[in-house]
């Protein structure tokens, strides 16, 4: 049996916050969303078939390990559900957490409002412009990189996040982790929202210290721990 390591992009950034990771994982595929700045809602249908047709060229006895990250959190029920090979397990990385069940919002209420009045004839700026560059410099190993992933953001319409996904009943009949990225100590076990619902979800819950794109940081320690979670 084979494993193949579906590394899923927030659709806020692009496929380069994975690149380093997956040079480390066996079998890594790495779809790309940026399409969706082009697409007309919904949106939630085009996540799912851009997976299943990254994932379909692998061959049929392969085992998929699904890991997404930040916002593509939201949308594993609909990818699980597409796609035709085994999921051996989800793995939320500093993820968003889909509803229990019924529908997801696309972002939190709180974010939503933000991300409206920042939009401009229906259209988000990218997302690193929506933060001042001092706050978004500590994400990055360096300042090349910083640039490099600025680049590639799309400008995503308002209507991505004004509409909701659905939660596909069973998605979750297989193994779930998430993995935190946050400080160390008791900060790190009682601050976070999304590992404390995983937790009550049954779920395996690991920590590494780092900030939210901790992946680009530490990506040799974020595959192993990809590894040993999958």
């Amino acid at each position: 049996m084979s494993i193949a390591y579906v590394l899923l992009h927030s659709p806020l950034v692009g496929p380069s916050t994975w690149a380093p990771v997956a040079q480390r994982l066996p079998n890594a595929v790495v779809p790309s969303f940026l399409h969706l700045a082009e697409a007309e809602p919904p949106f939630w249908p085009r996540v799912a078939e851009t997976v299943a047709a990254a994932v379909a060229p692998l061959p049929p006895e392969t085992e998929v390990v699904l890991v997404g990250h930040s916002n593509a959190g939201r949308f594993m029920p609909v990818v699980v559900d597409a796609l035709d090979h085994t999921v051996r397990s989800c793995i939320f990385v500093d993820a968003s957490l889909p509803a229990r069940a019924g529908l997801t919002d696309a972002v939190a209420p709180a974010l939503l409002e933000v991300v409206r009045r920042k939009a401009e004839g229906g259209l988000l700026p990218p997302w690193s412009q929506w933060w001042d560059g001092i706050d978004l410099a500590p994400l990055f190993p360096d300042a090349e990189t910083m640039r490099a992933i600025s680049d590639e953001e799309p400008r995503l319409p308002l209507s991505f996040f004004e509409q909701p996904i659905p939660v596909v009943a069973g998605w979750d009949d297989r193994p779930c982790h998430y993995l935190m990225f946050g400080p160390d100590g008791a900060q790190a076990q009682g601050d976070d929202h999304k590992a404390a619902d995983a937790r009550e979800r049954g779920w395996r819950v690991e920590h590494m210290r780092g900030l939210h794109l901790h992946q680009l940081v530490d990506p040799d320690g974020v595959a192993d721990m990809i590894r040993t979670m999958g």
